[in-house]
């Protein structure tokens, strides 16, 4: 049965682990099949408890301070000054060249970690039985249903005469800071577009076009102190003319 052969398949797709073409294919499964998604559902929700534990569960500081004593070694002795003259700009040049690749890493790791959790968010959004709490595709009911939940206002577009079709919204938290979640219906696809205040997603490396991560395409921008975000398994275009929507709106 195909549910037996995707199955298999579904730690995978929640990892972003999945080709493209695989992560549509079981994307659109879930979509029909109440059965998977609900197994989908449980893998996304385990995933965040577990990443919820590691982030609650830190090294005590004097632990931390313990192991740094113990790897400090004493300066070895008989070194001229001549030696030192000149291995001290070799290595300055050494630490601002670490210091630098650890700032990107760090914002690389950043970017992947807000990611993660967005298509956590959206896989586990697919897989619901009650995907929005706002049932609407009508933005002049969905826009003013978020007042009073999110400290924030945006604008939606007017999506008549485009190929996108708004499905409704909800309340979402990106690292503990509410947010707007929209569903957008394209063909046989369904995209999520999030929107969160800004001081929430500091410390990333953004790109200024969409990318490929994790078998979803993103796109993202900042406006006005709120941080946008387009996540879908289609292409790049299909993402990059909703955000233009969106973008045009505000």
């Amino acid at each position: 049965m195909e549910c037996d052969s995707l199955r298999d398949k579904l730690d995978a797709y929640v990892d972003g682990e999945l080709t493209a073409p695989e992560a549509r294919r079981l994307g659109a499964h879930l979509r029909q099949c109440s059965g998977c998604a609900a197994d989908a559902l449980a893998r996304v929700q385990m995933k965040r408890a577990v990443s919820l534990a590691g982030k609650a569960y830190k090294p005590d500081p004097a632990f931390r301070q313990q192991i740094e004593q113990s790897l400090k070694q004493s300066a070895p002795a008989g070194k001229t000054w001549g030696w030192k003259l000149v291995l001290v700009p070799a290595v300055l040049v050494l630490i601002s060249s670490l210091s630098l690749l650890f700032l990107v890493r760090r914002e690389s790791g950043r970017r992947a970690q807000v990611f993660g959790e967005l298509a956590d968010l959206h896989v586990s959004t697919l897989a619901s039985a009650t995907p929005v709490d706002v049932v609407s595709t009508d933005r002049h009911t969905v826009k003013p249903w978020f007042e009073g939940k999110i400290p924030f206002a945006f604008n939606l577009p007017e999506m008549q005469g485009t190929s996108f079709t708004l499905l409704g919204g909800r309340v979402a938290y990106l690292e503990q800071s509410p947010g707007a979640h929209l569903i957008y219906k394209l063909r046989n696809h369904e995209l999520s577009v999030f929107i969160v205040q800004e001081r929430g997603t500091e410390g990333a490396r953004w790109a200024p076009e969409p990318v490929t991560e994790l078998s979803f395409t993103f796109e993202t921008w900042s406006e006005k102190g709120l941080r946008y975000f387009v996540v879908g398994d289609v292409g790049a275009a299909d993402v990059e003319s909703l955000s233009k929507l969106l973008r045009d709106a505000q």
